[in-house]
């Protein structure tokens, strides 16, 4: 579906607005994933914006495919970065970019026809903009919760069977997302961030070291592909199966985990902390709404724990120190709920919510559910949150 035209203005907009106190003389964006926002379209060039309101979408392939896709009036073409003279000066002034992901070799092309007076970040005055999502959006990340929400209880019970590879596992599970309407893709603001899925293992494969950025673990395949799945791990009577995928659809995705006991009632420890972690995500969810202060939600759940989550809580090797963060186009977006992070809650914000927990031997348990803020509360989109699942 094209983005549509009003949408894509707006939110060019709301860069501008954003952008109103800045010494800056030009915005260069190469992210994809920006310029799919701003532009409707995912191709490889350079978006221009210059203070004086023009807008350029400068595109080396495909530029017919962006011009189909785009319904601004802004696409132009390109061959090499020198072609871009034929429409700005050179002296492009104090220029704002997205530090965090171009690198210094596309930089140095790109002053090899430019001057820079200037190079300052971009980055987060667009994770803030991206976090306050539109109804249009809204539309996708819901229908996204709703397809997540069946396939995590109704799907994933009927895949599982005694002798499945995590690999087998893994690989059925993402048929049947594509098959039920998923993107294909879980993409990630994370630099160099790699996952097909997400994070799924059976029993104590899900408390393995990793580096994701998150509450679980995961074996993978190998130390050259730490992901997806390992081949030699087989489910078995009395396993717990951790699942954290995230879903989307047309681009724009929802977060949840569940966690299943295999042919056998789960271990009551286990239990109990899965279930504290549930009542961790009420309680955070229940101080969502506009204004409120992630910092202070995060400190507050955080001094309020049982003392079953005392050990290993959001993780056994490396705890992650966050309780949720923002979904959209991206899996890990603004805002986070976190220490530090002080930026308040605004209206149709989206938010997972991970509290989880590591159980030595046996895996990691706890739930993710992706939230929309409102202004006297936050609704799940994705189910909500419910027990250990035994699957027979």
């Amino acid at each position: 579906m094209s983005t549509p035209k009003a949408e894509l203005e707006k939110r060019i907009l709301n860069l501008y607005d954003v952008m109103k106190d800045k010494d800056y003389d030009t915005i260069i964006i190469i992210n994809r994933i920006n310029q799919y926002y701003f532009t409707g379209t995912m191709q490889d060039g350079v978006l221009v914006l210059r203070k004086d309101g023009t807008v350029m979408f400068f595109v080396r392939r495909s530029y017919d495919r962006a011009k189909l896709e785009c319904p601004l009036d802004l696409v132009y073409p390109m061959k090499t970065y020198k072609d871009i003279l034929d429409y700005l000066p050179n002296e492009l002034g104090v220029v704002y970019m997205e530090t965090q992901t171009v690198t210094i070799a596309i930089k140095e092309r790109l002053q090899k026809y430019f001057k820079f007076d200037a190079v300052k970040s971009i980055d987060k005055e667009i994770l803030v903009l991206r976090a306050v999502k539109s109804d249009y959006e809204l539309e996708f990340i819901k229908e996204s919760g709703r397809q997540h929400n069946y396939l995590m209880t109704s799907i994933i019970p009927s895949i599982l069977r005694e002798g499945m590879s995590e690999t087998d596992f893994l690989s059925e599970l993402y048929t049947h997302m594509l098959k039920l309407g998923y993107h294909g893709i879980s993409r990630f603001n994370m630099f160099q961030m790699e996952m097909v899925i997400g994070q799924t293992g059976f029993g104590d494969n899900s408390t393995y070291p990793t580096n994701f950025d998150g509450p679980g673990g995961m074996k993978g395949m190998s130390p050259a592909v730490p992901i997806i799945g390992d081949r030699n791990r087989y489910l078995k009577k009395g396993d717990i199966v951790f699942v954290d995928v995230g879903y989307g659809v047309d681009g724009y995705h929802s977060d949840k985990s569940q966690v299943y006991s295999f042919k056998a009632k789960p271990d009551d420890r286990a239990l109990e902390i899965h279930r504290a972690c549930m009542i961790a995500q009420k309680t955070t969810a229940d101080m969502m709404k506009e204004g409120a202060i992630p910092s202070e939600i995060y400190e507050e759940v955080m001094a309020s724990l049982p003392d079953c989550l005392n050990e290993n809580f959001m993780g056994m090797y490396d705890p992650v120190r966050f309780l949720g963060h923002g979904v959209g186009l991206h899996i890990d977006e603004f805002p986070i709920i976190a220490k530090g992070f002080n930026m308040p809650l605004k209206q149709n914000m989206v938010v997972s919510l991970e509290p989880k927990c590591a159980v030595k031997n046996i895996g990691t348990v706890g739930v993710e559910e992706t939230y929309v803020i409102g202004r006297d509360g936050a609704e799940c989109i994705t189910g909500g949150a419910c027990d250990i699942i035994v699957v027979d």
